[in-house]
């Protein structure tokens, strides 16, 4: 990572980073208190890195206030190349989620953090000058959630679900971009597909609420997703109304909790301005007193939108809210992020300064799980995430839900049929004579599908028109024009959801649990004393030097390495196992 200024000085970007990742390993809350535990250790700690001294605290500062973005994106990239370097464990082609037809998909998690900042109110008047805030640069007013504040920051990160490591990281102020930075992390996602192989077709992303819109469709490329929708103006649609109108495909709901959601599967609808085809699945559930959190309430009921392009022969209704409520796990790892090292913490005042602490803090947290794995390796857990599908008779095949609804049937030249009869948004019928014919009866037939039988008023098809077309008997009859509606059933797999992964936690604990009960001997030999003045030979200085020319990369980095006679520095290390050191390239005694 090369970055030049103007006044650079004696150090080096490998001498700021260093520090970086020190104190995102030690864990210390501000950057004082780790300044203060580092000091008697900064001779050993630089020579770890091959550097002579330890930068000050507002040298640091400096450095990160002029970071641009060009070399932010340059450590972001070697992070990402280094990450994808080095997979977890030989078992990794193991880990993913088995579908209902024994096909197997990798989770990608995407979602937005946000961290707020207080201003303190300052007088207003003729006489005084205009407020001068440090975090202009870094923040902007936007939404703060729960958080108390006046400006805020976002990020947009993206983690591995099965792996729990991270992949990237993007910060902008206020609301963000969040189409941006859903661009670049689908980018970041298909530099992981090309480095193991993977194919996008068996990928899909989780994505947070404030991408469920159907313009962000055209930003995910060939990636299935799974996402909760925001654009609750959908279930006005006419298409939508008329699922919401037929029969439930299917309950959902959790162990944890004892609310039921009826769910209802709408193939095939265009969202977006591309139009671009998608399932939704809308949930109900009975509106309680309280203001729903989630979701929009109309007439007592309470209507959740999820979007999906995952095929509905390999995942049901039931399954997709599932995956996307499974995004808890996610919310964890978050959380996990906060108490370990606290990313979103103000590291700089500028932009650039805070992504480059929370790249470093992200490539720290993968180092733990990369040497955890190292340290106690342990096989994949593998979790039945959802059970197999039994069909309701041994001669069925397993299904669950139902295929787009088909009225009757053609059945003699020059009279109605089904396709005559139109569904209405209502959840009626209309017939050819512009009459409305309601559902009065719903029975289940023997290959499992559902039929809806909808009748006309007598009062209605006695003066029609249009009789004798639509009748069977002409006017001979006194029964009214009966339709049926047929819900066929939708035939799925009958694998279960298979859901395999390593622990999130253990791994990165047992690294840390290591680093804190070893023992550690520091030997730092005595330098050599130097010649007197006349015994050193004059230096001789080049025409370069003597006008002062722009130093080179390797010039600069030589200014702050540890030269031979400043002093060995020896670090011996108890109770590191002796597997775990050789994998090191420790030397063992």
């Amino acid at each position: 990572m090369h970055f030049a200024r103007r006044c650079f000085g004696r150090y080096d970007v490998i001498d700021f980073l260093a520090v970086l990742g020190g104190d995102a390993i030690s864990g210390e809350r501000t950057l004082e208190t780790f300044y203060a535990r580092l000091s008697p250790w900064a001779g050993p700690f630089m020579a770890l890195f091959g550097r002579e001294r330890l930068s000050a605290r507002l040298t640091l500062s400096h450095f990160l206030a002029a970071l641009s973005p060009e070399p932010v994106d340059a450590l972001r990239t070697l992070f990402l190349s280094d990450q994808l370097a080095r997979p977890l464990d030989t078992q990794e082609h193991l880990a993913g989620l088995w579908d209902r037809q024994a096909t197997r998909w990798i989770v990608f998690d995407i979602a937005g953090t946000r961290e707020a900042a207080r201003q303190r109110a300052l007088p207003r008047t003729q006489n005084s000058p205009l407020a001068h805030r440090r975090l202009r640069p870094l923040c902007a007013p936007g939404y703060t959630g729960r958080k108390r504040g006046e400006v805020a920051r976002s990020r947009t990160t993206v983690l591995q679900a099965h792996t729990h490591q991270w992949l990237a990281t993007f910060g902008n102020p206020g609301n963000g971009e969040y189409r941006g930075e859903l661009r670049r992390a689908v980018a970041s996602i298909e530099c992981f597909c090309r480095a193991h192989d993977l194919t996008e077709e068996h990928m899909f992303l989780r994505l947070d609420g404030q991408y469920g819109t159907g313009a962000v469709l055209a930003d995910l490329g060939g990636f299935s997703y799974v996402m909760r929708g925001q654009d609750y103006h959908l279930l006005d649609r006419d298409d939508v109304q008329i699922r919401l109108h037929l029969p439930p495909d299917q309950p959902f709901s959790r162990p944890e909790s004892h609310l039921v959601r009826t769910l209802y599967d709408c193939p095939n609808v265009a969202v977006g301005p591309a139009q671009q085809g998608c399932q939704i699945v809308v949930a109900t559930h009975p509106a309680s007193q309280r203001e729903p959190g989630v979701g929009v309430e109309r007439q007592g009921v309470v209507y959740e939108r999820f979007l999906t392009n995952l095929p509905q022969t390999a995942f049901t209704g039931a399954d997709v809210v599932a995956l996307y409520l499974h995004r808890g796990a996610f919310e964890n790892a978050l959380a996990d992020e906060d108490a370990e090292q606290d990313p979103d913490r103000w590291w700089s005042h500028t932009a650039a300064g805070q992504e480059c602490w929370q790249i470093l803090s992200q490539w720290v947290w993968n180092v733990r799980l990369e040497l955890g794995h190292h340290l106690q390796p342990e096989p994949l857990r593998t979790t039945e995430f959802a059970p197999a599908m039994v069909p309701a008779l041994p001669q069925m095949p397993s299904s669950s839900g139902s295929a787009p609804p088909q009225v009757g049937s053609f059945w003699k030249t020059g009279h109605f049929w089904g396709a005559d009869f139109l569904l209405q948004p209502d959840g009626t019928l209309r017939c050819p004579a512009h009459h409305t014919l309601l559902a009065n009866e719903r029975r289940r037939e023997a290959d499992g599908s559902l039929r809806v039988v909808y009748a006309a008023s007598i009062r209605s098809c006695r003066p029609c028109p249009l009789r004798e077309q639509c009748q069977w008997l002409g006017r001979a009859t006194t029964k009214p024009r009966q339709v049926s509606v047929l819900l066929h059933p939708l035939v799925v797999g009958s694998a279960p959801l298979l859901w395999r992964d390593w622990s999130r936690r253990r791994h990165r604990r047992a690294c840390r649990d290591l680093l804190r009960h070893q023992r550690v001997e520091v030997l730092v030999e005595v330098a050599r004393s130097p010649g007197s003045a006349l015994s050193e030979p004059i230096p001789i200085l080049s025409r370069a030097e003597r006008a002062h020319t722009r130093l080179s990369w390797e010039d600069r980095l030589a200014r702050n390495e540890k030269t031979l006679t400043s002093g060995r520095v020896s670090l011996t290390l108890f109770g590191v196992p002796a597997s775990f050191a050789t994998w090191l390239g420790l030397a063992t005694l």
